[in-house]
Protein backbone atom coordinates (compact mmCIF):
# COMPACT_ATOMS: atom_id res chain seq x y z
CA UNK A 1 0.00 0.00 0.00
CA UNK A 2 1.24 3.37 -1.09
CA UNK A 3 1.23 5.56 2.18
CA UNK A 4 0.93 9.02 -0.36
CA UNK A 5 -2.62 6.96 -1.46
CA UNK A 6 -3.77 6.23 1.36
CA UNK A 7 -7.30 7.74 2.51
CA UNK A 8 -7.37 9.73 -0.85
CA UNK A 9 -11.40 10.20 -1.69
CA UNK A 10 -11.39 9.70 -5.45
CA UNK A 11 -14.41 9.73 -7.85
CA UNK A 12 -13.94 8.14 -11.08
CA UNK A 13 -16.94 7.92 -13.46
CA UNK A 14 -17.47 4.75 -16.03
CA UNK A 15 -16.49 2.82 -13.27
CA UNK A 16 -18.75 -0.13 -14.23
CA UNK A 17 -16.50 -2.24 -16.55
CA UNK A 18 -12.83 -1.64 -18.23
CA UNK A 19 -10.52 0.97 -17.21
CA UNK A 20 -12.83 2.53 -14.52
CA UNK A 21 -13.34 -0.76 -13.39
CA UNK A 22 -8.87 -1.17 -12.94
CA UNK A 23 -8.81 1.82 -11.81
CA UNK A 24 -11.10 1.71 -8.81
CA UNK A 25 -8.97 -1.84 -7.72
CA UNK A 26 -6.08 -0.19 -8.16
CA UNK A 27 -7.02 2.91 -6.04
CA UNK A 28 -8.42 0.38 -3.28
CA UNK A 29 -5.13 -1.90 -3.09
CA UNK A 30 -3.36 1.45 -2.18
CA UNK A 31 -5.78 2.58 0.55
CA UNK A 32 -7.81 5.22 -1.32
CA UNK A 33 -11.45 5.41 -0.94
CA UNK A 34 -13.96 5.31 -3.68
CA UNK A 35 -16.92 6.88 -5.09
CA UNK A 36 -17.82 4.67 -8.33
CA UNK A 37 -20.08 5.99 -11.04
CA UNK A 38 -21.44 4.55 -14.02
CA UNK A 39 -25.21 3.20 -15.35
CA UNK A 40 -24.81 -0.22 -14.02
CA UNK A 41 -26.10 -0.06 -10.94
CA UNK A 42 -25.77 -3.85 -9.91
CA UNK A 43 -21.94 -3.83 -11.19
CA UNK A 44 -21.10 -0.59 -9.25
CA UNK A 45 -22.53 -2.45 -5.93
CA UNK A 46 -21.23 -5.46 -6.65
CA UNK A 47 -17.43 -3.44 -7.37
CA UNK A 48 -18.02 -1.07 -4.18
CA UNK A 49 -17.88 -4.49 -2.44
CA UNK A 50 -15.15 -5.76 -3.79
CA UNK A 51 -12.77 -2.11 -2.69
CA UNK A 52 -14.07 -2.94 0.70
CA UNK A 53 -13.14 -6.36 0.76
CA UNK A 54 -9.58 -4.46 0.47
CA UNK A 55 -9.56 -2.59 3.02
CA UNK A 56 -11.47 1.24 2.25
CA UNK A 57 -14.67 2.84 2.05
CA UNK A 58 -16.60 2.68 -0.88
CA UNK A 59 -20.19 4.21 -2.39
CA UNK A 60 -21.73 3.32 -5.52
CA UNK A 61 -23.29 6.17 -7.64
CA UNK A 62 -25.69 5.38 -10.44
CA UNK A 63 -24.73 8.29 -12.72
CA UNK A 64 -25.23 9.10 -16.41
CA UNK A 65 -22.42 11.68 -17.44
CA UNK A 66 -24.78 13.07 -20.07
CA UNK A 67 -27.10 14.18 -17.32
CA UNK A 68 -25.50 17.14 -15.67
CA UNK A 69 -27.61 17.50 -12.43
CA UNK A 70 -26.43 13.81 -12.08
CA UNK A 71 -23.02 14.87 -12.01
CA UNK A 72 -23.74 17.56 -9.76
CA UNK A 73 -25.56 14.90 -7.46
CA UNK A 74 -22.85 12.48 -7.72
CA UNK A 75 -20.26 15.61 -6.37
CA UNK A 76 -22.75 16.30 -3.32
CA UNK A 77 -22.99 12.35 -2.47
CA UNK A 78 -19.21 12.26 -2.44
CA UNK A 79 -18.70 15.07 -0.46
CA UNK A 80 -21.86 13.75 1.81
CA UNK A 81 -19.89 10.60 2.59
CA UNK A 82 -16.38 11.87 2.73
CA UNK A 83 -16.30 15.57 3.65
CA UNK A 84 -13.64 16.10 0.69
CA UNK A 85 -12.80 15.10 -2.92
CA UNK A 86 -9.08 14.71 -3.74
CA UNK A 87 -8.81 12.86 -6.84
CA UNK A 88 -11.77 12.93 -9.66
CA UNK A 89 -11.25 10.34 -12.85
CA UNK A 90 -12.99 11.62 -16.11
CA UNK A 91 -13.33 8.06 -17.50
CA UNK A 92 -16.91 7.08 -18.59
CA UNK A 93 -16.79 7.01 -22.54
CA UNK A 94 -18.47 5.58 -25.88
CA UNK A 95 -16.89 4.39 -29.16
CA UNK A 96 -18.63 4.80 -32.24
CA UNK A 97 -17.55 3.38 -35.47
CA UNK A 98 -18.92 4.75 -38.84
CA UNK A 99 -18.31 6.78 -42.14
CA UNK A 100 -18.89 10.15 -41.68
CA UNK A 101 -21.75 10.19 -44.28
CA UNK A 102 -23.48 6.57 -42.97
CA UNK A 103 -23.82 7.38 -39.44
CA UNK A 104 -26.56 9.32 -37.73
CA UNK A 105 -26.20 12.68 -36.60
CA UNK A 106 -28.04 11.77 -33.16
CA UNK A 107 -24.86 9.29 -32.79
CA UNK A 108 -22.49 11.52 -33.50
CA UNK A 109 -23.90 14.24 -30.96
CA UNK A 110 -24.19 11.28 -28.25
CA UNK A 111 -20.46 10.62 -28.21
CA UNK A 112 -20.05 14.12 -28.02
CA UNK A 113 -22.16 14.32 -24.92
CA UNK A 114 -20.50 11.29 -23.46
CA UNK A 115 -17.10 12.11 -24.02
CA UNK A 116 -17.10 15.74 -24.19
CA UNK A 117 -19.65 17.46 -21.91
CA UNK A 118 -19.49 14.35 -19.47
CA UNK A 119 -15.51 15.33 -18.78
CA UNK A 120 -16.96 18.96 -18.90
CA UNK A 121 -19.81 18.68 -16.43
CA UNK A 122 -17.21 16.55 -13.89
CA UNK A 123 -14.70 19.48 -14.17
CA UNK A 124 -17.63 22.20 -13.25
CA UNK A 125 -19.42 19.87 -10.50
CA UNK A 126 -15.53 19.50 -9.01
CA UNK A 127 -13.75 22.37 -9.67
CA UNK A 128 -15.31 24.61 -7.11
CA UNK A 129 -14.33 22.13 -4.19
CA UNK A 130 -10.57 21.73 -5.27
CA UNK A 131 -10.70 25.67 -5.45
CA UNK A 132 -12.07 25.18 -1.92
CA UNK A 133 -9.66 22.92 -0.65
CA UNK A 134 -6.76 24.63 -2.41
CA UNK A 135 -5.72 21.19 -3.96
CA UNK A 136 -6.95 18.37 -6.32
CA UNK A 137 -6.14 16.64 -9.25
CA UNK A 138 -8.90 16.13 -12.29
CA UNK A 139 -7.54 13.27 -14.36
CA UNK A 140 -9.31 13.33 -18.39
CA UNK A 141 -8.73 9.59 -20.32
CA UNK A 142 -8.97 10.59 -23.48
CA UNK A 143 -6.78 8.55 -25.82
CA UNK A 144 -3.86 8.54 -28.34
CA UNK A 145 -5.93 9.02 -31.14
CA UNK A 146 -6.78 12.69 -29.22
CA UNK A 147 -3.66 13.17 -30.92
CA UNK A 148 -3.82 11.76 -34.56
CA UNK A 149 -6.61 10.45 -36.75
CA UNK A 150 -8.35 6.64 -37.57
CA UNK A 151 -10.54 5.96 -40.38
CA UNK A 152 -14.35 4.96 -39.45
CA UNK A 153 -13.91 5.99 -35.83
CA UNK A 154 -14.09 10.48 -36.51
CA UNK A 155 -16.92 10.97 -33.88
CA UNK A 156 -14.24 9.32 -31.23
CA UNK A 157 -11.14 10.88 -32.46
CA UNK A 158 -12.40 14.32 -32.53
CA UNK A 159 -14.18 13.62 -29.12
CA UNK A 160 -10.55 12.51 -27.79
CA UNK A 161 -8.99 15.50 -29.75
CA UNK A 162 -12.03 18.13 -27.71
CA UNK A 163 -10.25 16.41 -24.54
CA UNK A 164 -7.08 17.15 -25.19
CA UNK A 165 -7.81 21.17 -26.03
CA UNK A 166 -10.36 21.06 -22.99
CA UNK A 167 -7.37 20.22 -20.31
CA UNK A 168 -5.16 23.02 -22.00
CA UNK A 169 -7.87 25.81 -21.45
CA UNK A 170 -8.25 24.21 -18.10
CA UNK A 171 -5.16 24.59 -16.67
CA UNK A 172 -4.76 28.17 -18.24
CA UNK A 173 -7.36 29.11 -15.83
CA UNK A 174 -6.53 27.32 -12.37
CA UNK A 175 -2.87 28.68 -13.42
CA UNK A 176 -4.18 32.28 -13.13
CA UNK A 177 -5.96 31.42 -9.97
CA UNK A 178 -3.05 30.08 -8.19
CA UNK A 179 -4.74 27.04 -6.67
CA UNK A 180 -2.91 23.68 -5.96
CA UNK A 181 -5.21 22.26 -8.72
CA UNK A 182 -3.49 19.69 -11.02
CA UNK A 183 -4.98 18.68 -14.39
CA UNK A 184 -3.78 15.70 -16.20
CA UNK A 185 -4.76 13.65 -19.80
CA UNK A 186 -4.13 10.38 -19.85
CA UNK A 187 -3.54 9.42 -23.59
CA UNK A 188 -4.54 4.89 -23.73
CA UNK A 189 -3.62 2.94 -27.11
CA UNK A 190 -5.73 0.28 -27.71
CA UNK A 191 -6.68 -1.61 -24.52
CA UNK A 192 -8.22 -4.66 -23.85
CA UNK A 193 -11.73 -3.64 -22.85
CA UNK A 194 -14.98 -4.36 -23.64
CA UNK A 195 -15.29 -1.08 -25.24
CA UNK A 196 -15.31 -2.35 -28.76
CA UNK A 197 -18.69 -4.91 -27.76
CA UNK A 198 -19.94 -1.88 -26.25
CA UNK A 199 -19.35 0.60 -29.69
CA UNK A 200 -22.12 1.88 -31.70
CA UNK A 201 -21.60 0.66 -35.37
CA UNK A 202 -22.89 1.46 -38.69
CA UNK A 203 -20.11 -0.08 -41.05
CA UNK A 204 -21.45 -3.86 -40.96
CA UNK A 205 -18.77 -5.24 -39.56
CA UNK A 206 -17.93 -6.25 -36.06
CA UNK A 207 -15.83 -3.53 -34.47
CA UNK A 208 -11.90 -4.39 -32.78
CA UNK A 209 -8.71 -3.07 -31.27
CA UNK A 210 -6.27 -2.32 -33.42
CA UNK A 211 -3.14 -3.99 -32.67
CA UNK A 212 -1.03 -3.74 -30.13
CA UNK A 213 -3.18 -3.74 -27.84
CA UNK A 214 -2.67 -3.26 -24.00
CA UNK A 215 -4.07 -4.43 -20.42
CA UNK A 216 -6.41 -1.56 -18.59
CA UNK A 217 -4.25 -2.38 -15.57
CA UNK A 218 -0.96 -0.63 -17.40
CA UNK A 219 -3.83 2.13 -17.84
CA UNK A 220 -4.66 1.83 -14.02
CA UNK A 221 -1.21 2.23 -13.21
CA UNK A 222 -0.94 5.77 -15.13
CA UNK A 223 -3.64 6.90 -13.81
CA UNK A 224 -2.69 6.24 -9.94
CA UNK A 225 1.65 7.33 -10.93
CA UNK A 226 -1.06 10.84 -12.00
CA UNK A 227 -1.23 11.29 -8.27
CA UNK A 228 2.41 10.48 -7.20
CA UNK A 229 3.96 12.48 -10.19
CA UNK A 230 1.19 14.74 -12.20
CA UNK A 231 2.13 15.14 -15.62
CA UNK A 232 0.34 17.01 -18.58
CA UNK A 233 -0.06 14.28 -20.79
CA UNK A 234 0.91 10.54 -20.21
CA UNK A 235 0.44 7.87 -23.09
CA UNK A 236 -0.04 4.46 -22.34
CA UNK A 237 1.37 1.85 -24.74
CA UNK A 238 4.43 2.85 -26.73
CA UNK A 239 2.43 3.10 -30.00
CA UNK A 240 0.51 6.60 -28.80
CA UNK A 241 3.99 8.38 -28.87
CA UNK A 242 4.87 6.57 -32.46
CA UNK A 243 2.08 7.06 -34.03
CA UNK A 244 1.91 10.79 -32.70
CA UNK A 245 5.77 11.54 -33.66
CA UNK A 246 4.96 10.02 -36.72
CA UNK A 247 2.08 12.29 -37.32
CA UNK A 248 3.66 15.54 -36.44
CA UNK A 249 6.75 14.84 -38.28
CA UNK A 250 5.12 13.96 -41.63
CA UNK A 251 1.45 14.05 -41.64
CA UNK A 252 0.16 12.17 -45.53
CA UNK A 253 2.62 9.52 -44.64
CA UNK A 254 0.66 9.06 -41.11
CA UNK A 255 -2.60 9.43 -42.99
CA UNK A 256 -1.29 6.84 -45.82
CA UNK A 257 -0.46 4.21 -43.56
CA UNK A 258 -2.89 4.71 -40.67
CA UNK A 259 -5.95 4.21 -43.40
CA UNK A 260 -4.52 1.37 -44.40
CA UNK A 261 -4.19 -0.02 -40.96
CA UNK A 262 -7.78 0.83 -40.06
CA UNK A 263 -8.69 -0.89 -43.18
CA UNK A 264 -7.31 -4.39 -42.41
CA UNK A 265 -6.89 -4.32 -38.84
CA UNK A 266 -9.99 -2.75 -37.05
CA UNK A 267 -12.78 -5.05 -38.32
CA UNK A 268 -13.60 -8.84 -38.00
CA UNK A 269 -15.33 -11.02 -41.24
CA UNK A 270 -18.55 -11.45 -39.31
CA UNK A 271 -21.29 -9.23 -40.57
CA UNK A 272 -23.17 -7.45 -37.99
CA UNK A 273 -26.28 -5.12 -38.24
CA UNK A 274 -26.32 -1.67 -37.58
CA UNK A 275 -26.55 -0.85 -33.89
CA UNK A 276 -26.88 2.29 -31.30
CA UNK A 277 -24.27 0.11 -29.27
CA UNK A 278 -24.17 1.70 -25.45
CA UNK A 279 -25.12 4.69 -26.84
CA UNK A 280 -27.90 5.20 -24.62
CA UNK A 281 -28.08 2.04 -22.54
CA UNK A 282 -25.06 0.00 -21.30
CA UNK A 283 -24.85 -3.13 -23.02
CA UNK A 284 -22.48 -5.70 -23.11
CA UNK A 285 -19.51 -7.05 -20.47
CA UNK A 286 -19.08 -5.38 -17.27
CA UNK A 287 -15.42 -6.72 -17.21
CA UNK A 288 -12.76 -5.80 -16.97
CA UNK A 289 -10.84 -7.30 -20.38
CA UNK A 290 -13.01 -7.66 -23.56
CA UNK A 291 -10.64 -10.86 -24.25
CA UNK A 292 -8.94 -9.20 -27.26
CA UNK A 293 -5.37 -10.10 -25.60
CA UNK A 294 -3.45 -12.68 -26.88
CA UNK A 295 -1.68 -15.41 -24.45
CA UNK A 296 1.53 -14.02 -26.47
CA UNK A 297 3.43 -10.62 -26.77
CA UNK A 298 4.50 -11.20 -30.15
CA UNK A 299 1.84 -9.48 -32.23
CA UNK A 300 2.19 -6.04 -29.78
CA UNK A 301 6.08 -6.55 -30.59
CA UNK A 302 5.92 -6.90 -34.07
CA UNK A 303 3.03 -4.31 -34.57
CA UNK A 304 5.36 -1.82 -32.37
CA UNK A 305 8.44 -2.27 -34.34
CA UNK A 306 6.80 -1.73 -37.63
CA UNK A 307 5.56 1.31 -36.60
CA UNK A 308 9.32 2.24 -34.86
CA UNK A 309 10.35 1.46 -38.29
CA UNK A 310 8.23 3.70 -40.36
CA UNK A 311 10.02 6.85 -37.89
CA UNK A 312 13.46 7.08 -39.83
CA UNK A 313 10.90 6.84 -43.40
CA UNK A 314 8.72 9.68 -42.17
CA UNK A 315 11.30 11.68 -41.21
CA UNK A 316 13.02 11.17 -44.77
CA UNK A 317 10.21 11.83 -46.68
CA UNK A 318 9.50 15.11 -44.56
CA UNK A 319 12.57 16.36 -45.27
CA UNK A 320 12.58 15.18 -49.06
CA UNK A 321 9.32 17.74 -49.06
CA UNK A 322 9.82 20.57 -46.54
Amino acid sequence: MSHHLSDLVVVITGASSGIGKATALRFAEQGAHGVLAGRREDSLRQLAEECRELGVRSLAVKTDVTDESQMAELCRRALAEFGRIDVWVNNAGVMLYGRVEDTPSHAMRRVFETNVFGYMYGARGVLPQFRRQGHGTLINVASMVGKAGVAYMSAYVASKHALIGFADCLRQELMLDGTDVKVCTVMPASIDTPLFQHAANYTGQQGQPIKPIYNADDVADAIVRCLEKPEREVYVGSMGRVTAFNRTISPALHDTVTARVAQSQQFGETPVPRTDGNLYQPKGPDTISGGWKQPSSLGRKVAVAAMAAAVPVSVVWALRNR
